[in-house]
């Protein structure tokens, strides 16, 4: 009935399906708030197991062939010779992560003249040029709130693995065979009492803001909806009117907005040097919402006292990008939002979006980013119109 493309990341190194350390994951049946987690006729996979590679196939290979679908499943996305390339033209859906992006600029999806739904795998639809998708009637869904507390947990743990200069100690027992306490200690501090700070309080933002406050830290944030005093009250958070005025007054920030024309290269230079000397970033957001060569340069000079990021650009990153080696790095493949209790809702949550998506029935309201040429749903929050959407992770 209809050609399914999908764009998911390679197998494990060592073959697939992997050996698990756990034989069960704990079950989650709703989302802070209220919301329910992804409600699908059913589902072809065991909760816990790795769907989110190409042999995963996110768990609808079976439904695919009983509903008469044809399922391509690939890797291979990058450059004019790709899978991806050679099947996008004639590709109906096309289902892709944030974290293994295929990514629809304008050219591709002028390309892909029989396309009329776009999924993101998780969270975040950025890889997709919105405002190109918006002229060409393309629905854009993702699976809202999936892999949001995975985010905010990653985001918690590389703050205190930061802070506490754990992965330089780690490396002393294990890659030097050494037990120099005094260097794995000489950068590591306590979080308790610092100012740590959150740009963008959606979903993962104040889930961060949650985790953080047993810490006895000093919580800050900044978001274009200040939060209710209720909310503001049980955190203990201070509000801040622009990022500029965060950055200034917190030891930590952790970064959560959407990729957009206005968060695009906002955190430069000049906003590194307007922080506290020794200061920590953490971004699980985008690559492209900070300068790439301005971190390396903070982190060397020492303004910065650490960087912790799980995004990059372009994804998978070329082997001499200089976030692998950077001084006082933390860096992750993008795994933050992709554990396997995470991969369990998010491919959950596609297979009900191409259920409804199929049966005409109308999708969830938070699983939305555009319909009907328009932002909507949670696009209609997350970006703006007027050439603010996604630029599709290029920038332009």
């Amino acid at each position: 009935m209809a050609k399914i493309l999908m764009v998911l990341y390679p197998d494990p190194v060592d073959g697939f399906p992997p050996k698990y350390i756990r034989d069960s994951i704990p079950t989650i049946d709703s989302y802070p708030g209220g919301s329910s987690t992804p409600t699908p006729s059913g589902i072809d996979f065991t909760p816990g197991e790795m769907v989110a590679c190409v042999s995963g196939a996110l768990g609808l290979k079976k439904w695919a062939a009983d509903n008469g679908h044809e399922l391509i499943v690939t890797s291979d996305k990058e450059g004019e010779n790709s899978e991806f390339e050679k099947y996008l033209p004639e590709a109906d859906v096309v289902i892709s992560q944030p974290f293994w992006p295929a990514y629809l600029g304008k050219d591709r999806l002028e390309k892909a003249k029989n396309l009329k739904l776009a999924i993101t795998a998780g969270v975040g639809s950025d890889h997709v040029d919105l405002t190109e998708a918006m002229k060409r009637n393309i629905t854009v869904a993702e699976v809202t709130y999936s892999n949001s507390i995975s985010v905010a947990e990653h985001a918690a743990m590389t703050i205190l693995n930061l802070v506490r200069n754990f992965v330089p100690a780690h490396r002393i027992v294990t890659d030097e065979k050494g037990w120099n306490i005094a260097d794995a200690v000489k950068w590591s501090y306590d979080l308790e009492g610092m100012d740590v700070g959150v740009i963008a309080a959606g979903r993962i933002g104040r889930a961060l803001l949650k985790r953080m406050k047993p810490f006895d830290v000093n919580l800050h944030y900044y978001d274009l909806y200040r939060l209710d005093p209720q909310t503001e009250k049980e955190l203990g958070a201070t509000y801040h009117e622009s990022v500029e005025d965060l950055m200034r007054s917190v030891d930590v920030v952790s970064i959560h907005s959407p990729l957009t024309s206005d968060t695009y290269h906002m955190v430069d230079e000049k906003m590194i040097n307007s922080m506290r000397r020794g200061s920590y970033i953490v971004n699980t957001a985008r690559a492209e919402i900070v300068v790439r060569d301005d971190i390396v340069k903070a982190l060397e000079s020492g303004q910065l006292g650490g960087y912790g990021g799980d995004v990059w650009y372009p994804q998978p990153p070329a082997e001499d990008h200089p976030w692998r080696t950077m001084p006082r790095n933390a860096m992750t493949p993008h795994t933050s939002g992709s554990s396997l209790s995470a991969q369990t809702r998010y491919a959950a949550g596609t297979r009900e979006i191409l259920e409804d998506f199929f049966a005409g029935r109308q999708l969830r309201d938070s699983y939305i980013i555009v319909q009907g040429g328009a932002l909507a749903g949670t696009g209609a929050k997350s970006y703006t119109t007027d050439g603010k959407a996604s630029p599709g992770s290029t920038g332009k």
